[in-house]
């Protein structure tokens, strides 16, 4: 696990191709198919030396797919790979699927699709911005955690607060019992922020020459085209925003730079509620064959 553009996947290869194992990805985003560049996924060279799972399983207009979808699919992939008693090395930056990888998914409330409806009304009509400074007075921890542009959990956190006058934070600490489903050892990639920032930006900058808008144009061009969800991802969003006119490429770079960084900040402070982590600090030049020998030696 790590912030984005930390180098985590580099090293999850080196290790998997090293010890003979399949790599779970824990993305919220690259389930998602042709959603590649954007997504920074793997490309097709390395997926054919080491198989990947939990990449390409959804289309990118399906709104359905959540934590709950992630680790019904996820423990699939286990028993598959468990069965060919080979090594799983689990890499990704969402903490929250992480967390569900590790301890199963929370029970709280079911849905009520009158809450739900009522509070994405309330989101269309007042804007975002102000569900998510309610979230942050009920549920303070929530709404640190959650991007302000996160609707999907913005909404279903005030409605758990609705349902049940408790935060969804209490239900999920309730799971935090550091008593994991599966025999894990946890390793975490660390940099300094600064060089962090660089990556990000430089990560940022390979991904417009790669082609992000054709990307993003193209998507927006199928007939279904995008989910809230799906457009709402860093990377996304902001092409979008250049597609329809708002505002200039460079100032979309330049967004996407500023929320990368914000999205890996929320990734730190996730991560600091995982116990039992070994954590590797990371120096500028230290390559994935450097820090899969300290993995291996550990």
């Amino acid at each position: 696990m790590g912030c984005t553009a930390c180098g985590k996947g580099k090293l999850a290869f080196e290790l998997a191709r090293r010890v003979g194992g399949h790599i779970l990805s824990v993305d919220s985003m690259k389930v998602y198919r042709r959603m590649d560049i954007g997504t920074a996924k793997p490309d097709s060279a390395v997926r054919e030396v080491v198989r990947h799972y939990m990449i390409d399983i959804v289309e990118p207009y399906d709104d359905s797919f959540g934590l709950g979808r992630f680790v019904e699919l996820a423990e699939q992939a286990i028993t598959e790979v468990q069965k060919q008693q080979r090594p799983i090395i689990a890499v990704g930056g969402t903490a929250l699927y992480i967390r569900g990888l590790l301890e199963g998914v929370f029970d709280g409330p079911s849905s009520d699709p009158d809450i739900r409806d009522r509070l994405k009304q309330e989101a269309d009509d007042v804007g975002l911005a102000a569900l998510h400074k309610r979230l942050c007075r009920v549920d303070p921890d929530a709404g640190q955690r959650i991007h302000p542009n996160d609707a999907k959990r913005i909404v279903r956190a005030l409605e758990v607060y609705e349902l049940t006058g408790k935060s969804i934070s209490s239900f999920q600490k309730q799971f935090r019992s550091g008593q994991y489903k599966h025999n894990w050892r946890l390793i975490g990639l660390r940099r300094d922020k600064e060089e962090g920032s660089h990556r990000i930006n430089q990560r940022v900058k390979r991904m417009i020459e790669q082609g992000l808008v054709d990307e993003v144009k193209s998507l927006l061009a199928e007939p279904q085209g995008l989910s809230p969800q799906a457009a709402q991802a860093v990377g996304y969003a902001e092409i979008i925003d250049h597609i329809e006119g708002k505002i200039s490429l460079a100032d979309a770079v330049e967004k996407i730079k500023i929320n990368t960084r914000r999205f890996a900040k929320h990734q730190r402070t996730w991560f600091r509620t995982f116990n039992n982590v070994h954590w590797l600090d990371v120096k500028p030049d230290e390559t994935a064959e450097k820090l899969a020998n300290q993995v291996l030696k550990k």
